[in-house]
């Protein structure tokens, strides 16, 4: 089994593909093993790879500080 790191050409290629993005700006990717690839509009800054479970753990913690501030 070969196990090639993606080069630049396949993170661009994911990027532009629409099937890679729900709603439009929900990126999901299980091939990209990043787990902040840019956003859709690059300049804006990281967006999370929903498609890796380490991502979600990432989010996960912000998830519940503010569900906490915010039931104050």
């Amino acid at each position: 089994m070969k196990s090639e790191k993606p080069t630049q050409e396949d993170y661009d290629n994911w990027h532009k593909d629409p099937k890679n993005w729900y709603l439009g700006c929900f990126y999901y990717n299980p091939k990209d093993k990043r787990l902040m690839p840019p956003k859709r509009i690059e300049w804006m800054g990281l967006t999370i790879n929903f498609a890796n479970p380490y991502s979600v753990m990432l989010l996960l913690p912000f998830v519940i500080i503010l569900i906490l501030v915010l039931s104050k």
